[in-house]
């Protein structure tokens, strides 16, 4: 008798609870881990919140509608607020995939799609680190919804929910760009698309997307320089490849899982006369499978283009709104009758892909500080670290900590962990911090913090030119919640006291 294992009875029977389950698991997984075990944000969270907290229309990170979100997320829950989020952005994306998979292959189909997504890592352990690419990639998805609808079933009302979508998403990352062009180039290429310009909707739909970005265009006017700063600057991000190479090798590696769960449920090696269990679906027109193809290719490609031709990486560093279609491709592609071979060991593999990465970054906080002396950033103590200086600054002063500044890395860490939630001045960078300066500092007082490399705590010498009269304190030590071989946290740091009235 042919074994079938739960998971496929559930596909053919429950499809739409399989999707849910899976879906709401993950997005569990990955907002109670961190918020258990992380003692710090991940990446670059706290200089995103840095700059959220001061609600600025963009800075030399791109447009502010992730610094936003995810300044209200933590302002309301903290950092679970702030993992809640991004996983509520993954949610999302797989529901327009599914959505959007329904009505091109199938319920039953679609939710294959979705499980597919489970080995795509770039939606798995990068995405606590919420940021423009964990935004851009629900919002990508509701485009592409939105578009299929308005130009693949004639639903001509959906053109105001794709502007809207359209506008939003190049709020949250210029790596939208990159879709507005694709979607201009298919709607003129393909004979379905062109039927549509010729209705008003579109038209009205363009007004829209133009009145949403507006304000952030006003400010990119005058503001360019600032934002091609920050893109020179990504090239750090490649190392010693090439921005182009970076991102090819990006693209391949995060398509790992997905291909392990291809292989093995192709059965391949396998013997004739295995059997397998078969999920059908009705034939996909062939402008649907154009479409599926098209956009699920070209971006990447495009992608790469511009990393190979500018050299540089800019908002391409983190690939998920990219690849979000890969799935539902690979599902397409595979035919009207999906085999299902060795599904316990699909099934298997996929459940890993699901639980392990989760597991093992729990046992990396805790076992790698005893085995291989690896600091970890989601390790560092920030609570202990910005309640120290916030407190020391108030029974010093009589006010509460309101500006801070220092090392790139540990400054917004500090800033982000203090009760004050004190403005972050980049020393290192004056000009992408234009709502304070160093003169506020020096005026109203606050806290220097940096690594101290030796026992008197040497400031680093941008502090010591913005700051000549500065004068450091004793180094401050802060242990670690798993501490293991590692040695003590050593921060340097000192006080501007505010000048008499």
């Amino acid at each position: 008798m042919h074994y079938v294992s739960l998971l496929v009875e559930f596909l053919r029977g429950r499809p739409t609870v399989v999707f849910w389950t899976v879906t709401l698991t993950q997005a569990a997984l990955w907002t109670l881990i961190p918020a258990l075990f992380y003692s710090a944000p991940p990446g670059d969270v706290p200089l995103l919140l840095a700059i959220g907290h001061e609600f600025v229309l963009g800075s030399y990170l791109g447009p502010p509608l992730a610094f936003w979100l995810g300044e209200f997320a933590f302002r309301i829950a903290g950092t679970f607020g702030l993992y809640a989020l991004a996983q509520g952005c993954i949610v999302v994306a797989y529901w327009a995939i599914f959505t959007l998979g329904r009505g091109i292959v199938g319920t039953r189909h679609a939710v294959l799609a979705v499980l597919l997504m489970v080995g795509i890592a770039a939606f798995t352990v990068p995405s606590p680190n919420f940021g423009p690419a964990i935004l851009a990639a629900p919002l990508w998805a509701l485009g592409l919804l939105y578009y299929w609808r308005a130009v693949g079933e004639a639903r001509r009302g959906y053109w105001f929910l794709l502007a809207l979508d359209l506008g939003l998403l190049l709020l949250a990352s210029y790596v939208g760009l990159i879709l507005l062009a694709l979607m201009i180039t298919f709607t003129i290429a393909t004979a379905r698309g062109r039927s549509t310009i010729f209705h008003p909707e579109p038209w009205i739909a363009a007004l829209l997307l133009c009145i949403v970005i507006f304000p952030h265009a006003l400010w990119l006017g005058s503001e360019r320089l600032l934002v091609v700063e920050g893109i020179n600057e990504s090239i750090a991000a490649a190392g010693r490849l090439s921005a182009g190479m970076w991102l090819c090798l990006a693209l391949v590696l995060t398509h790992l899982g997905l291909a392990l769960l291809v292989m093995l449920t192709s059965g391949w090696p396998r013997h004739p006369r295995e059997r397998a269990p078969e999920i059908d679906r009705n034939p996909v027109e062939p402008f649907a499978r154009i479409f599926v193809y098209v956009f699920a290719v070209v971006p990447s490609l495009m992608a790469i283009a511009a990393a190979f031709t500018s050299a540089r990486l800019g908002p391409l560093d983190r690939i998920a709104p990219l690849v979000v279609l890969s799935g539902l491709a690979v599902i397409v592609a595979a035919g009207d009758k999906v085999l299902l071979y060795r599904e316990r060991l699909a099934s298997s593999a996929w459940f890993g892909l699901l639980v392990a990465p989760p597991v093992l970054v729990v046992l990396a906080t805790a076992i790698f500080p005893w085995t291989l002396s690896i600091d970890l950033k989601i390790a560092q103590p920030a609570n202990a670290e910005g309640r120290f200086y916030s407190e020391i600054y108030l029974r010093r002063t009589g006010k509460p900590l309101a500006y801070l500044s220092g090392d790139p890395r540990v400054a917004p860490l500090v800033a982000l962990a203090a009760p004050s939630r004190p403005h972050l001045y980049f020393a290192w960078a004056p000009q992408r911090s234009p709502w304070v300066s160093s003169a506020d500092i020096r005026g109203q007082g606050g806290i220097l913090v940096w690594p101290a490399a030796d026992n008197s705590g040497t400031p680093p010498e941008t502090l010591k030119v913005q700051f000549p009269e500065m004068v450091p304190e004793v180094p401050r030590s802060f242990p670690r919640a798993v501490q293991g071989m590692l040695p003590l946290i050593r921060l340097g740091w000192a006080m501007q006291r505010p000048s008499s009235p």
